[in-house]
């Protein structure tokens, strides 16, 4: 049959997203998910809701959430743009910034979704190694970013959990001539934030989502902050109604509830360093993690054989094949009985 597709869609290999399982009795640590549920408004907020306004559009712009996370952000609605998560945000950004004639710059490893929307797009990726061992960003990645019209930098860095220190991200955007795309997805999770960056350069994005922090990642929920010129190109590439109306109020609710939310993040943050302290006894090589997940090398190296030794014993994690991230698995950090039962599991294979 012949193809009508565009030859960057024919090449394209496509994203593989985390596995979902419908397996019974699974420990699900592949995906980053939240361990804990949402904020209690946010059942309470759905109790209320009038189902009969589901017959009409939604904000297209989600301007009561945009207020919001301008207040938190210490700018201007204008300066905000919300997204059906930050997936629908980071496309915006590529079909806006990247093409045939402009590349895009990204660290490795990093998010493997940026490789994809490049392709789409035609455009090229130019790949900045991170330095091994420790996962650690060079001095001159602006540099080495080249010709890139868009420079991507997640913080804290996945799959790696490391974080590129402040200053050397304000040294990236000073000498980057482009955009410089900050993905804070796991950023609630890290000791810092680069949100001011955005007061201090006018090339800066930072993006953030609801699907870590928040507990939401079932409804899609994200938001951008930049330049107001920024924000009303990216305007005009969203899709009409990209947050839809249940969204808007149960990210709302979920949003003003920041005690409860304080509340996660610390018994994550704790969890986390409690369970790298105790795979590093058994051996584990695993850079410092400011995200809520570890990237963790099992002592024999093979990443892969402890994936799958995980699952057998229904305990799933995220593997990446490749000659660095191969040696390694990312567990999710999950609540105590889950990640008692992954070191018991570790324990048994490697003390």
């Amino acid at each position: 049959m012949k193809s009508y597709f565009r030859p960057e869609i024919d090449a394209l290999a496509g994203y593989t997203a985390g596995e979902q399982p419908k397996i019974a009795n699974l420990i699900k640590l592949n995906t980053n998910e939240n361990p804990y549920p949402p904020s209690p408004a946010v059942a309470k907020a759905l109790q209320e809701f009038d189902i009969d306004r589901l017959r009409r559009y939604p904000d297209p712009f989600a301007d009561e959430l945009r207020d919001l996370f301008a207040a938190d952000c210490k700018v201007k609605r204008e300066n905000v743009i919300a997204g059906n998560g930050s997936d629908d945000l980071l496309t915006m950004c590529f079909r806006a910034f990247t093409s045939p004639e402009h590349p895009v710059a990204v660290f490795d490893p990093s998010y493997s979704l940026y490789p994809v929307l490049a392709a789409m797009q035609g455009a090229e990726v130019i790949k900045v190694s991170l330095n091994m061992p420790d996962f650690s960003y060079p001095e001159n990645g602006a540099t080495l970013a080249g010709k890139a019209n868009m420079l991507v930098i997640t913080r804290p860095n996945a799959p790696t959990g490391t974080l590129c220190p402040k200053e050397l991200v304000r040294k990236y955007c000073r000498e980057f001539d482009g955009i410089v795309l900050i993905d804070e997805a796991y950023g609630d999770f890290a000791a810092d934030n680069c949100m001011d960056l955005v007061a201090e350069f006018d090339n800066v994005i930072v993006m953030r989502t609801f699907s870590k922090s928040c507990s939401m990642a079932g409804v899609r929920l994200g938001y951008a902050v930049s330049d107001p010129v920024i924000i009303e190109g990216l305007m005009k590439l969203k899709d009409s109604y990209n947050v839809d109306m249940l969204s808007q109020v149960v990210g709302k609710a979920n949003y003003l509830d920041k005690s409860y939310r304080a509340e996660c993040i610390s018994a994550i943050r704790r969890d986390r360093d409690a369970m790298r302290d105790a795979l590093l006894k058994l051996g584990f090589e695993i850079p410092e993690s400011h995200a809520n997940f570890l990237f963790a090398a099992p002592p024999d190296g093979n990443g892969e054989a402890c994936f799958l030794y995980l699952r057998e014993n229904a305990v799933l994690v995220r593997y990446f094949k490749g000659s660095v991230t191969g040696r390694y698995i990312r567990i999710t950090i999950g609540t105590p009985e889950e990640n008692a039962r992954v070191l018991e599991l570790l324990t048994s294979k490697y003390a």
